[in-house]
């Protein structure tokens, strides 16, 4: 939630959120080498994972700006909760690629999920002023962030070598992002640049508390997955309405309410 907030401020200070984003993978890679501490005797199967690095490399950055522009035009009530909504696609895919059996509550909570994401989008003019770049940029958000997600899992099946994959793709992202803003011939603006520090920070935090909250409760899995999405869709709803004053319709509040009893309902238990 604090990185949506960070990123509903860059219009207000005029940053440049490209080069924010940009920074931010040179934190959190130094954050990964100080905290995770990658074997690098793992380093030489990177090419065994190619397919992962690309897709992660390209998309990370990708969506990341995404996110920025859902943010600045949908509000962070809406951005957090397609964000949180993407675990539809995993499961999914879990569902239909990867064997996984479809219970009743699971299939109630898919239903539900669709649901709160029409709701998310749905806009009244005047109260609103979503328009139709909201309507695609919340979408977008939700299936990039399902999309990544599905990565991750299957990132995490590497086991020990999971944090030299971090990193290399954290490293690859910020390549990426660096070349597209050389071959737009950017000119590089300080106050942006330093930005992406704070955003950097924010972000590693975000998975670094994750991580650390399935290893001190490794048997409560389901608890830290439901805290994580719950509270940052209801977080992101209060600090969009008392911070930034976004105007929500009914329908839009109702789809947040969704979005978390769907979350609740697919839940791995």
């Amino acid at each position: 939630m604090a990185v949506s907030v960070l990123l509903k401020l860059a219009r207000r200070f005029q940053l440049q959120v490209a080069q924010s984003v940009l920074v931010n993978y040179v934190v959190a890679s130094a954050l990964v080498l100080y905290l995770l501490k990658p074997p690098f005797s793992d380093a030489p199967h990177l090419l065994e994972h190619w397919p992962l690095l690309a897709a992660l490399g390209l998309l990370l950055p990708s969506v990341f700006l995404v996110m920025a522009a859902a943010v600045d035009r949908a509000g962070i009530a809406r951005s957090d909760a397609a964000q949180r909504l993407s675990l539809v696609l995993p499961l999914l895919a879990a569902f239909l690629l990867f064997g996984e059996t479809a219970d009743a509550g699971k299939l109630l909570g898919l239903g539900l999920a669709i649901l709160a994401l029409l709701g998310l989008i749905h806009r009244e003019e005047a109260a609103t002023r979503l328009g139709k770049s909201g309507l695609l940029l919340l979408p977008a958000v939700w299936a990039g962030y399902g999309v990544i997600d599905i990565c991750f899992k299957q990132m995490a099946k590497t086991g020990a070598r999971f944090p030299v994959i971090l990193l290399a793709c954290f490293l690859l992202a910020g390549c990426f992002l660096a070349l597209w803003l050389i071959l737009r011939k950017t000119r590089w603006h300080l106050p942006s640049l330093a930005g992406g520090v704070l955003l950097g920070l924010f972000n590693f935090g975000n998975i670094y508390a994750y991580i650390r909250a399935h290893q001190d409760m490794p048997e409560n899995p389901a608890l830290v997955f439901t805290a994580m999405n719950i509270g940052v869709i209801v977080l992101g709803s209060l600090s969009g309405i008392l911070l930034f004053r976004e105007r929500l319709t009914r329908v839009n509040l109702a789809g947040i309410l969704l979005a978390g009893l769907a979350i609740v309902l697919l839940i791995p238990v």
